[in-house]
Protein backbone atom coordinates (compact mmCIF):
# COMPACT_ATOMS: atom_id res chain seq x y z
CA UNK A 1 0.00 0.00 0.00
CA UNK A 2 1.28 3.38 -0.65
CA UNK A 3 0.23 6.94 0.26
CA UNK A 4 -0.37 8.64 -3.63
CA UNK A 5 -0.44 12.50 -4.08
CA UNK A 6 -2.50 12.64 -7.11
CA UNK A 7 -1.37 16.42 -8.80
CA UNK A 8 -4.52 17.98 -11.45
CA UNK A 9 -4.04 20.26 -14.14
CA UNK A 10 -6.32 22.81 -15.66
CA UNK A 11 -9.38 21.31 -16.64
CA UNK A 12 -8.85 18.10 -14.35
CA UNK A 13 -8.12 20.45 -11.08
CA UNK A 14 -11.38 22.50 -12.00
CA UNK A 15 -13.19 19.23 -12.02
CA UNK A 16 -11.69 17.90 -9.03
CA UNK A 17 -12.21 21.87 -7.11
CA UNK A 18 -8.96 21.16 -5.80
CA UNK A 19 -4.94 21.40 -7.13
CA UNK A 20 -4.49 17.92 -4.89
CA UNK A 21 -5.64 14.68 -3.38
CA UNK A 22 -3.59 12.27 -0.82
CA UNK A 23 -5.39 8.81 -0.99
CA UNK A 24 -3.96 5.23 0.05
CA UNK A 25 -4.04 2.93 -3.09
CA UNK A 26 -2.05 -0.48 -3.88
CA UNK A 27 -2.21 0.28 -7.80
CA UNK A 28 -2.27 3.44 -9.96
CA UNK A 29 -5.86 2.34 -10.76
CA UNK A 30 -6.97 1.80 -7.25
CA UNK A 31 -5.78 5.24 -6.54
CA UNK A 32 -7.54 6.89 -9.87
CA UNK A 33 -10.90 4.80 -8.81
CA UNK A 34 -10.90 6.46 -5.42
CA UNK A 35 -10.93 9.75 -6.61
CA UNK A 36 -13.22 9.04 -9.39
CA UNK A 37 -15.81 8.14 -6.40
CA UNK A 38 -14.64 11.08 -4.15
CA UNK A 39 -15.29 13.64 -7.04
CA UNK A 40 -18.00 12.06 -9.53
CA UNK A 41 -19.20 11.67 -12.92
CA UNK A 42 -17.64 15.00 -14.28
CA UNK A 43 -14.49 14.79 -13.19
CA UNK A 44 -14.68 11.19 -14.59
CA UNK A 45 -15.11 12.29 -17.80
CA UNK A 46 -12.34 14.81 -17.57
CA UNK A 47 -9.97 12.40 -16.02
CA UNK A 48 -10.25 9.49 -19.03
CA UNK A 49 -9.01 12.13 -21.33
CA UNK A 50 -5.92 12.80 -19.26
CA UNK A 51 -2.53 11.37 -19.44
CA UNK A 52 -1.02 10.23 -16.38
CA UNK A 53 2.35 10.63 -15.00
CA UNK A 54 3.99 8.73 -12.37
CA UNK A 55 6.98 10.15 -10.37
CA UNK A 56 7.33 12.48 -13.54
CA UNK A 57 6.68 8.89 -16.52
CA UNK A 58 4.18 8.38 -18.26
CA UNK A 59 2.15 5.64 -17.12
CA UNK A 60 -1.37 3.45 -17.89
CA UNK A 61 -4.17 4.68 -15.97
CA UNK A 62 -5.20 0.64 -15.32
CA UNK A 63 -2.19 -0.59 -14.00
CA UNK A 64 -2.10 -2.58 -11.39
CA UNK A 65 0.89 -3.00 -10.51
CA UNK A 66 2.13 -3.17 -6.75
CA UNK A 67 2.63 0.58 -5.27
CA UNK A 68 4.87 1.18 -2.45
CA UNK A 69 5.90 4.37 -0.21
CA UNK A 70 5.30 7.45 -1.01
CA UNK A 71 4.21 8.05 -4.92
CA UNK A 72 3.15 11.04 -7.01
CA UNK A 73 0.74 10.86 -9.89
CA UNK A 74 -0.54 14.19 -12.07
CA UNK A 75 -3.61 14.21 -13.99
CA UNK A 76 -2.39 15.80 -17.46
CA UNK A 77 -5.65 17.24 -19.52
CA UNK A 78 -4.66 16.61 -23.25
CA UNK A 79 -3.23 20.36 -23.78
CA UNK A 80 -0.54 19.81 -21.30
CA UNK A 81 0.13 16.58 -23.23
CA UNK A 82 3.61 15.20 -23.69
CA UNK A 83 5.76 15.88 -26.60
CA UNK A 84 5.27 12.79 -29.21
CA UNK A 85 8.85 11.27 -28.17
CA UNK A 86 7.71 11.19 -24.40
CA UNK A 87 4.49 9.84 -25.01
CA UNK A 88 3.76 5.80 -24.49
CA UNK A 89 3.23 3.40 -26.92
CA UNK A 90 0.13 2.44 -28.19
Amino acid sequence: MAVVTIRYWASARAAAGTDRDVVEAASVREALASVRRRHGAEYGRVLDGCSVLRDGRPVDATDDARLDGYVELEALPPFAALPDEAAPAT
